[in-house]
């Protein structure tokens, strides 16, 4: 409807156009007095000229006008004295098609006349039907095509997505490969493919470890159960020969073993939930272990805290005294004779490193040991109490305060080579304030089965 609306103004406006120039020119003749007889008319004879007078007579004619009655009456002349074009019933003039007339006032001889121009409309009109009759035909089998055209390429298009759904469907079911077919066009389809095929070997390696963290559990929970249910069933089989405070003893011993566990189990289970506030609030953690080192019991094995300076980070300190306890009881179990701690900032990281002079730790193992319920087949396997939990749940807070814990080789002794035994557990958290050296030298401090060190002001 635009189309033809505009075709037909502008297609109206050539006409009225050429009505108007014709009337133009005539008009200048008559001023000049030279009308000939008759009037040329230009365009191929497809506009009519006459020459009206004041009383209504035609004085002058073009080709093919009529001499006598002129194009409009006089009613009709006094409205179109205001030069617009109007349409005029092209019967009047013996033609089917109508006409569009310019009338131009004009004065021949001192007398004042009108000069008539009609232009026929039948040119127009056929091409106004022409274009009607190609839009009315052309425009529906146009848009059937298109349509064919957009349903045959968006089918095409779609057709990867519909073997992604069909490969989502066979996943489920049993024996199915966890992968979704990927595209031969490497195009945002593929590229959603290959994504959601990483994002499934994830979800695949976290149902692994989910499944093998609940049979490790299920064992770790077992075994003290089983212990007590056997002593306790043998116990009351032969109670007489039986040596109860043993018995309660054992019984308790593996209570408490099993309590460790589930206590552990509670905690990576908050840290699984995010439950793990890394901006609580600033923790001074030389200050914090040495709180913890006052705790723990050394079983007669030499404990040395160096602390250098005030060292602070942002984080939950319920979490990181977790994390400090886990280190040092984890040291103590497999030390052979010390354990030494020290806390340091270095670069905007504090450092927090646990070494101890125990069997030492595998290089190809030293990943591993802070998987879930990970013990080692040599020396360290011969735990009394762990769980196999205690490097796991550190690695978790540490990195729930976008830290990072490694394991590395001990220490070297003073000027001696690198110790071929003993293992330092290094953590590294980002500052949280800024470091200030010691005053002065440390001072050591010697207590039973402890000692700790402090460089700063003061001494604990």
């Amino acid at each position: 409807m635009l189309l033809v609306g505009s075709l037909q103004r502008s297609l109206v406006a050539a006409v009225d156009g050429t009505a108007r120039q014709q009337a133009q020119d005539i008009a200048a003749l008559a001023v000049s007095n030279r009308l000939p007889d008759p009037l040329p008319a230009a365009s191929g004879g497809t506009v009519v000229l006459q020459v009206v007078d004041a009383g209504g007579r035609v004085v002058a004619a073009s080709v093919g006008g009529d001499r006598v009655v002129p194009l409009l009456t006089r009613a009709q002349l006094i409205l179109a004295s205001d030069r617009r074009p109007r349409f005029l019933d092209g019967s009047r003039v013996g033609q089917e098609a109508p006409l569009r007339v310019v009338v131009w006032p004009a004065t021949y001889r001192g007398a004042p006349v009108r000069v008539l121009a009609a232009a026929s409309f039948a040119s127009v009109a056929s091409s106004l039907h022409i274009v009607e009759l190609a839009l009315v035909v052309g425009l529906p089998l146009l848009l059937l095509l298109l349509a064919a055209v957009a349903w045959v390429t968006v089918g095409w298009t779609l057709r990867p997505v519909g073997e992604l759904r069909r490969g989502a469907e066979e996943i489920t079911e049993a024996g199915a490969s966890r992968q979704l077919p990927l595209p031969s066009a490497h195009d945002e389809i593929f590229r959603l493919a290959d994504t959601l095929n990483r994002m499934l070997d994830r979800l695949q390696r976290a149902s692994s470890r989910q499944r093998a963290f609940v049979a490790d559990a299920a064992h770790e929970l077992r075994t003290p159960l089983a212990s007590m249910r056997t002593q306790l069933e043998v116990s009351l089989a032969h109670p007489g020969s039986a040596d109860w405070p043993q018995v309660v003893a054992a019984a308790l011993e593996d209570n408490l073993r099993l309590a460790r566990t589930v206590d552990d189990l509670l905690v990576l289970a908050r840290l699984d939930e995010r439950h793990v506030d890394a901006s609580a609030g600033t923790v001074d953690l030389g200050d914090l272990v040495r709180q913890v080192a006052g705790r723990v019991e050394g079983s007669g094995l030499a404990l040395r805290v160096h602390v250098a300076g005030e060292v602070s980070v942002a984080g939950d300190a319920a979490a990181l005294d977790r994390v400090v306890r886990n280190l040092l009881d984890n040291a103590l179990r497999h030390a052979n004779s010390r354990v030494e701690v020290s806390v340091e900032a270095t670069n905007g990281w504090v450092v927090l490193v646990v070494a101890d002079d125990g069997p030492g730790i595998p290089a190809a193992d030293r990943e591993r040991v802070f998987e879930r319920f990970t013990r080692l087949d040599d020396a360290r396997s011969h735990d009394s109490g762990g769980t196999g939990l205690g490097l796991a749940i550190v690695r978790e807070i540490v990195r729930a305060h976008r830290g990072e814990v490694t394991v590395e080789d001990a220490a070297p002794d003073g000027d001696s080579a690198t110790r071929s035994e003993g293992t330092r557990v290094v953590t590294r958290l980002p500052g949280g304030s800024s470091h200030r050296p010691p005053a002065h030298g440390g001072a050591l401090l010697t207590r039973p089965r402890l000692l700790v060190h402090r460089s700063g002001a003061g001494s604990a």
